[in-house]
């Protein structure tokens, strides 16, 4: 039977979203300006509307009937001032209400949609009355994920169900005013979060007739894991993967070029200085810079027990992606190549989460978004992510792992890996160190006690000390992300 509603319910908005297309088609060819409200409908903005009343249909025939009265009693002052004022009344309030919600806006506007925990992320609530009818009182009721730490003239209001949160406006606004609202989130943990959707409420002066309506209008916020300092967590800040000077490299880094020589015949055609050439006579090649051509993949197991029906660790899991973040954003400052696998997905998916390697200077950014996404659901076994994604990896890739949890199955895995030439290397966040012998295999251990994970280090240290050239994104709104009818 709830299916059948539901179905049903979904039908009804089909039609009417159809039918307000059809009338702002309409209107378009006529060479008129299509109504908000139906340009909002078309575009599947308005969830829902419900109109609410205290006015009886009953006072209509009433107020004809005290008329009468007044009429046939020689035309009594004070009755006819009853009927002919319930009539004024309704006619009033009934058109006001119509018009309560035509050209008012609301949008809003964040300093940055992109953060780290802890930091302040400011929105701005803009809200206009862009018509000639003042309102005498506007409801707005956001949805939000968390309580704001400062809300300004705002009332916050949580539910005790759901863990969320309702942010209301109720204020008064005349004839082409705007007016704004500040509010200040700061998030404690990593994520994405949603504000929206929101419902707005208003009716006539004398409150007899409201008009609520609720809009899809969401906005995301990413929530960067924190990032530390490599000391912090008791890694090697220098040469972390090894010796890394080569004396002949088999790389060269086309951008630099380190002087000129005479061609000789292994030299590629393509590499010959022409102009040196033109002035000396012969044959001139460019030399380049020599690089290592160093790139980091980080493969981040979310699974914290042996066994995936144990359940999993909360606390454990945020510092196993936040040592990832902190590694790939010391290769991203070393200027090699990273890229991130985690065999978690992210919400509403099944597939785990691929940053393919890159040196683009945003390229610490969608890790560092694809970390914020990162759940506790393993899609499968690091193992199986590990040598399926290992393969389409060029072969200098160094391929490190952090994982929370060591089973005979995982070493297995990386001793074949490591046997067939790759470049390996486990951070371990078990409470005890990792077996030393794994045969050529780098190995650290970063435990729970390590100053990054503190309580004194936490509020001593801040996120961006870790950070030289993490740029934060743009807002992802624009104009056209607000509510108007």
């Amino acid at each position: 039977m709830a299916d059948e509603i539901y179905v049903s319910i979904q039908e009804s908005e089909h039609k009417k979203r159809g039918r307000a297309r059809s009338r702002v088609s309409r209107s378009l060819r006529e060479g008129k300006l299509p109504g908000m409200h139906d340009v909002a409908k078309a575009r599947g903005l308005i969830i829902r509307e419900r109109q609410n009343s205290i006015f009886s249909d009953a006072w209509i025939p009433l107020a004809f009937i005290i008329l009468a009265a007044g009429l046939i009693t020689g035309r009594n002052a004070a009755v006819l001032s009853v009927g002919i004022g319930m009539i004024v009344i309704a006619a009033v309030s009934s058109t006001w209400r119509r018009f309560a919600l035509l050209g008012v806006t609301y949008v809003r506007e964040y300093d940055r949609t992109h953060a780290f925990p802890g930091e302040p992320i400011t929105v701005t609530l803009s809200i206009t009355n862009a018509k000639p009818l003042p309102l005498t009182w506007l409801r707005f009721t956001d949805a939000a994920p968390i309580a704001p730490t400062q809300a300004g003239h705002m009332a916050v209001v949580a539910s005790e169900i759901s863990g969320h949160y309702q942010l209301q406006t109720t204020l008064s606004i005349n004839s082409y005013e705007k007016t704004q609202r500040t509010l200040t989130f700061r998030f404690p943990v990593r994520g994405y979060y949603n504000i929206g959707p929101v419902r707005y409420l208003s009716g006539d002066i004398f409150t007899l007739f409201t008009i609520e309506r609720e809009h899809r209008y969401i906005d995301s916020l990413v929530i960067y894991p924190k990032v530390w300092p490599l000391e912090t967590l008791q890694l090697p800040a220098k040469e972390m993967f090894g010796e890394l000077k080569v004396q002949r490299s088999l790389f060269t880094d086309p951008i630099k070029t380190q002087g000129i020589r005479d061609y000789q015949p292994q030299d590629r055609f393509r590499d010959v200085h022409w102009k040196a050439t033109a002035r000396k006579g012969d044959l001139q090649t460019k030399v380049y810079e020599p690089t290592s051509g160093m790139n980091v993949v980080t493969f981040l197991n979310v699974a914290t027990f042996p066994k995936h029906w144990m359940g999993f660790d909360p606390d454990v899991l945020e510092r196993a992606i936040s040592v990832v973040a902190s590694i790939c954003n010391y290769a991203a400052e070393e200027k090699w190549g990273v890229g991130v696998y985690a065999n978690g997905s992210v919400p509403g998916s099944d597939q785990p989460i691929r940053v393919a390697p890159g040196r683009s200077p945003d390229q610490i950014v969608r890790i560092l978004e694809a970390l914020a996404a990162v759940t506790e659901f393993a899609t499968g076994s690091i193992e199986i992510l590990m040598h399926k994604e290992s393969s389409r990896l060029p072969w200098a890739t160094t391929l490190v792992l952090v994982t929370a949890v060591v089973t005979d199955d995982l070493l297995v895995a990386l001793l074949r890996l490591r046997q067939a030439g790759r470049k390996i290397t486990l951070i371990s966040m078990t409470q005890e160190p990792p077996p030393g012998d794994l045969r050529g295999i780098l190995t650290y251990h970063v435990p729970k006690t390590a100053p990054a994970f503190t309580e004194e280090q936490a509020a001593d240290t801040p996120t961006e000390a870790a950070l030289n050239r993490v740029p934060t994104p743009d807002s992802v709104l624009n104009s056209d992300n607000k509510v108007s009818s």
